[in-house]
């Protein structure tokens, strides 16, 4: 797998030595080559809750969509291959038509708690649940009220890690319920001692 050789075109590469960048962006295309996804992107893709997916449909114009669903719902299958159950929306269709026709996509999944993101090449696939229960079984969420339409599977061609310039840390509600959780028990804490104190004085 090597990002930056599946995404370097000639047009890019040009463009990167006109405007100067072409030599390190050469040196790296000739260093990264990985032999599919480590323990560090595993580790980072089964606690994503959402991603965003790029499909070019018969238009020639690429579709963005947000896919989101509980944290660990996309699943890590192996090394070069992730996957979701696809869960019945709006009902467009959109991002599944245009994979019908076309397998080619490009995902990024970000952490703004982590700064970090993590894009991929990778080819869909869309499978019907009861053509392969075993699968579904894997890629279904647990304790998660959820419609299937199909499961989406995702052959990773290449991915690689953006740096974190511009990403602002955000967090969801039940993040900084963690984060808070410590500041709130000392919080209570102190108030019991506070009671207690009060107490004591009007009983001298």
């Amino acid at each position: 797998m090597n990002y930056a050789e599946l995404a370097f075109t000639e047009s890019i590469k040009n463009l990167q030595e006109r405007l100067g960048s072409r030599l390190s962006y050469a040196r790296m295309q000739n260093m990264s080559y990985v032999d599919g996804l480590t323990d560090h992107e595993t580790a980072f893709i089964e606690q994503m809750d959402s991603f965003y997916m790029a499909s070019f449909g018969e238009n020639e114009y690429p579709y963005i969509q947000h896919r989101g669903g509980p944290k660990g719902f996309i699943k890590v299958i192996d090394e070069a291959t992730i996957g979701i159950v696809d869960f019945a929306g709006n009902r467009q269709y959109i991002s599944a038509g245009n994979i019908a026709v076309n397998p080619k996509v490009s995902l990024i999944m970000v952490s703004y708690p982590l700064r970090a993101r993590l894009k991929i090449y990778a080819e869909a696939e869309l499978i019907d649940v009861d053509d392969d229960k075993g699968l579904y079984d894997l890629l279904k969420p647990l304790d998660y009220k959820f419609k299937a339409e199909r499961m989406m599977v995702f052959n990773i061609k290449a991915y690689d890690w953006n740096c974190p310039q511009h990403i602002s840390p955000k967090y969801s509600v039940e993040e900084m319920q963690e984060i808070l959780a410590p500041q709130q028990h000392y919080i209570a804490k102190l108030e019991r001692e506070i009671k207690s104190l009060k107490e004591k004085i009007q009983g001298a």
